[in-house]
């Protein structure tokens, strides 16, 4: 890495690499922990590897994994992370902004290119990331809406149809229908031409509507496995529902996914109700199965595609500037969000 391998940008103060010996602003935590590790420094600008671009940060999202990464957990994390303490402290992943400069090896970017993905580090005014985990920002969606896009939607492209196999005219149910996967999973399902039901609280059921879901059921009052409704495909977002529950809501030989898990134990969290998953599934005929998220540009590309075609638009609940990221984190944790939290920079 260094800086002999990076292609200067055009011209201009706010779109150009930063100079020699300048620093800049990002939220930084020496520690794992809540929100109270986080703290606004200024520190020296990444360097670029010859696959990775470095963009000018106009804009981050606030995903769930970002706030394991913060807290650590579940432990098992932190063999790729960071045993004691970050190996990288500066925290955020979700990224829009404008290429600066170029690693040797990139062919898809160059300087003045508007793009969304995942990098490292995005809390910050500038941040590296991938060739491979970018693409083109949408021309009709501002770079806040952009920024939140890469992890979430990813998540719920890939849990539909890669793991899913979702097809036109099948029943979905959304179980974290308003979340930040969720909101996205809901349009998604209803682009493919599906029957969707979203499961959430009271609350957000006006947004699960104004999503396109055919369907919405209250949590606090009805339940979605009563055996009355059957589905073929049923994503679990983020919920804790036993495998058996699942299945109750499953046609006969309907597909679960379950998308992370917020339950569980410290060291390996929701993992052990997907391991119980997949075991189960073995045995029955229906699909019980979970997935790790592909980081990768060609379903970035795909996104662009919706997005630009108008089926499928970002659900941003708030937008907090760079220094209160603290803050826009207790906001997610308490689960007062309604689709998606943006970092303007």
């Amino acid at each position: 890495m260094g800086s002999e391998r990076q292609h200067a940008a055009m011209s201009g103060d706010a779109n150009s690499p930063p100079t020699a010996g300048s620093t800049m602003q990002a939220i930084v935590r020496d520690a794992y922990g809540s929100a109270d590790v986080l703290r606004l420094a200024r520190i020296t600008p990444p360097e670029i590897a010859d696959n990775e671009v470095l963009l000018r940060v106009h804009a981050a999202g606030l995903d769930r994994g970002t706030w394991h990464l913060m807290t650590g957990r579940p432990y098992l994390l932190r063999l790729g992370f960071g045993i004691r303490k970050p190996k990288n402290p500066v925290t955020g992943r979700e990224v829009a902004g404008t290429v600066v400069a170029v690693g040797s090896a990139v062919t898809r970017f160059s300087a003045g290119d508007q793009v969304f993905g995942i990098g490292q580090g995005s809390f910050a005014d500038y941040a590296a990331a991938r060739e491979d985990k970018l693409a083109r920002k949408p021309a009709n969606a501002t770079f806040e809406q952009a920024a939140v896009v890469p992890v979430s939607a990813l998540t719920a492209l890939q849990a539909l149809t890669d793991v899913g196999r979702v097809e036109q005219g099948q029943k979905v149910l959304v179980i974290g229908a308003s979340g930040g996967v969720g909101t996205f999973a809901v349009q998604l399902a209803k682009a493919f031409g599906a029957e969707v039901t979203g499961v959430c609280s009271t609350t957000k059921l006006d947004l699960v509507r104004s999503l396109g879901a055919d369907h919405v059921i209250d949590y606090t009052r009805d339940d979605f496995a009563d055996g009355v409704h059957r589905y073929d495909l049923i994503l679990d977002i983020a919920g804790n529902p036993a495998p058996s529950r699942l299945r109750r809501a499953l046609a006969p030989t309907g597909t679960a996914v379950i998308v992370g898990g917020e339950e569980g134990g410290s060291l390996t969290g929701g993992m052990d109700r997907q391991l119980r998953a997949l075991a189960l599934s073995r045995f029955v005929r229906q699909r019980l199965t979970s997935f790790i998220c592909k980081e990768r540009s060609r379903d970035l590309e795909r996104l662009t595609e919706l997005i630009e075609a108008g089926k499928v638009t970002p659900s941003i609940d708030r937008t907090y500037p760079l220094d209160q990221v603290p803050e826009a984190m207790r906001h997610l944790v308490a689960g007062k969000a309604r689709g998606k939290v943006a970092i303007t920079i």
